[in-house]
């Protein structure tokens, strides 16, 4: 059995010959390369917590996360063991320290957990550019399309690579560009078993770029996925010949794919806890910019914004953030209608959204729900406002289909998709987008070349 490379996490709360016996054990099954001394003066002094003190050579810094930090730069190992303990370490303090392993490829474990760096699962020769998020209903998919779009008129030849819990059995390939999906055609879908509001749908009707859909189930602190078909899906992607792979994660979850450059996106109602907590600092770590979403209130105050911002900067000073909101976009005419609008955003930003669409799009909006995903809200919703609206008006998510579009079939009303689009309030969104692009591809470049 291959022995690993250790770095101990050690603390002054234990009385050292308890942690030198630790620390044999440990060099039972491992080679224990370097320990990292979190602090702790009960047991110990910090002078005393030297070489010869434990045996080996003993890492000090700052803080345990520079420690930490120093320890794994000049020691490479294959996991950090975590034997220090309570008051030294705290729950919040071991999700950072993990974060920090995470980060390098390294595992993370103690007494009673272990955390591991989630593990491509496919290496593409395509350059890959990977927008992942803090969690579910952060505004993804919306980014992704957005991202698509962007960057196809900028010249850029890719395909998007989306997984979601509602994902096909066997990856699906939609040439975005030349097939037009119409609501009828997802009904279609929707009547042969299949969730005709998943994202890769999405990506081809709102974006109409080439896009490859994937299922995954289950996620990860760290973002790792269960099970998923997202290794053959990047296969299939990849032997497309495009410039750019762009992999759209689901959830928290990140797609098992290597990627080269990577954009998260972080809702902004979520608050600092996101960034700061749990793992949020590793995926904070290794992205190469940042959009935040839904930045404005009642979603999240002013205040809450320059709170969350600057939780991102305290952690990466250097990375580029771009503060956005999003609004709807119908991609048919709905001037003179009567409109029932359906979408998953709060209740609280419905007032905003109608206003918009009344605005832009010369419309009157006679009812609105937000419960495009909760489907039993959303037949009650639409029960109470039946036969006031000439169009149904809905994000391509949740029950778009099998409830909004199905319910307009049977009633003679026509179903009219609307795309979420991101508005920068502050920073560069285009600028963030084009340059994580082109750092995907630079590194993707250089990859080839070994």
């Amino acid at each position: 059995m291959t022995r690993r490379r250790v770095v101990a996490l050690i603390d002054g709360e234990h009385y050292p010959p308890v942690v030198r016996f630790a620390l044999d054990e440990l060099r039972r099954a491992d080679d224990v390369v370097a320990a990292v001394f979190l602090g702790g003066t009960e047991k110990v002094g910090e002078r005393d917590a030297d070489e010869d003190t434990y045996g080996l050579a003993v890492v000090r810094g700052a803080s345990g996360d520079d420690a930490l930090r120093a320890a794994l730069c000049a020691f490479p190992c294959d996991a950090v063991v975590d034997l220090s303990d309570e008051p030294v370490v705290s729950p919040a303090d071991r999700f950072r320290l993990a974060s920090i392993a995470l980060e390098r490829g390294v595992a993370y474990e103690g007494a009673d957990f272990r955390f591991t760096p989630p593990t491509p699962r496919a290496v593409t020769r395509t350059p890959a550019l990977a927008i992942i998020g803090t969690g579910k209903r952060v505004g993804k998919t919306a980014v992704a399309g957005y991202v698509a779009r962007r960057l196809t008129a900028c010249g850029r030849d890719l395909v998007v690579l989306a997984m979601g819990r509602g994902g096909p059995p066997r990856p699906e390939l939609i040439y975005g560009e030349q097939v037009s999906l119409t609501v009828p055609d997802l009904l279609a879908l929707a009547r042969q078993g299949r969730h005709a509001s998943s994202d890769n749908y999405e990506d081809a009707v709102m974006a109409r770029v080439t896009t490859v859909g994937c299922r995954r189930c289950g996620g990860g602190l760290a973002g790792e996925t269960f099970f998923s078909n997202v290794a053959e899906g990047a296969q299939l992607a990849d032997e497309l010949g495009k410039e750019l792979l762009v992999l759209e994660g689901s959830g928290a979850a990140i797609p098992p794919v290597h990627y080269d450059a990577c954009l998260l996106v972080v809702g902004a109602g979520q608050g600092i806890r996101y960034v700061r907590d749990f793992f949020g600092p590793y995926r904070l770590h290794v992205a190469d910019g940042v959009i935040v979403a839904s930045a404005e209130e009642p979603i999240a105050s002013r205040a809450q914004v320059d709170d969350l911002v600057s939780a991102i900067r305290a952690l990466r000073p250097d990375i580029p953030v771009a503060v956005t909101t999003f609004r709807p976009v119908p991609v048919a005419p709905i001037e003179g209608l009567r409109v029932f609008f359906a979408t998953t955003a709060p209740s609280a930003i419905l007032p905003t959204l109608v206003a918009h669409l009344e605005r832009e799009f010369g419309c009157e909006v006679v009812a609105a729900s937000s419960h495009l995903s909760n489907r039993a809200a959303l037949r009650e919703d639409m029960s109470r406002a039946a036969g006031r609206y000439d169009v149904l008006l809905t994000e391509l998510k949740a029950a778009a289909i099998d409830v909004v579009a199905a319910a307009g079939e049977e009633a003679g009303v026509p179903t009219v998709l609307c795309d979420n689009v991101p508005f920068a309030i502050e920073g560069d969104l285009d600028g963030t987008i084009e340059a994580a692009a082109r750092l995907a591809i630079e590194r993707g470049a250089e990859r080839a070349r070994g």
